[in-house]
């Protein structure tokens, strides 16, 4: 059981890691004057799920279901 942990514990570093590279990555939310000139409205602004944009909003989800899912199988004490 204590490999089990040890290779949980690696894995949980690693996601945090990978979570605060992509969160950093990631565009503020501010919107800032260009929705008020109406840019918002571009080409990007309608299909920002399948850009670059998008890829990491779902990559920061999933970082942060399995983050949350390791933290609680480690402090669970089952090891």
């Amino acid at each position: 059981m204590q490999v089990l942990q040890t290779i949980l514990t690696v894995v949980f570093i690693i996601i945090s890691i990978a979570l605060t590279v992509i969160i950093l990555m990631q565009e503020g939310k501010s919107a800032g004057l260009g929705a008020v000139a109406g840019a918002a409205d571009t080409y990007w602004g309608k299909n920002k799920g399948r850009s670059m944009e998008g890829l990491l909003v779902k990559g920061t989800k999933l970082l942060v279901t399995l983050f949350i899912l390791i933290a609680i199988v480690l402090n669970m004490g089952i090891f």
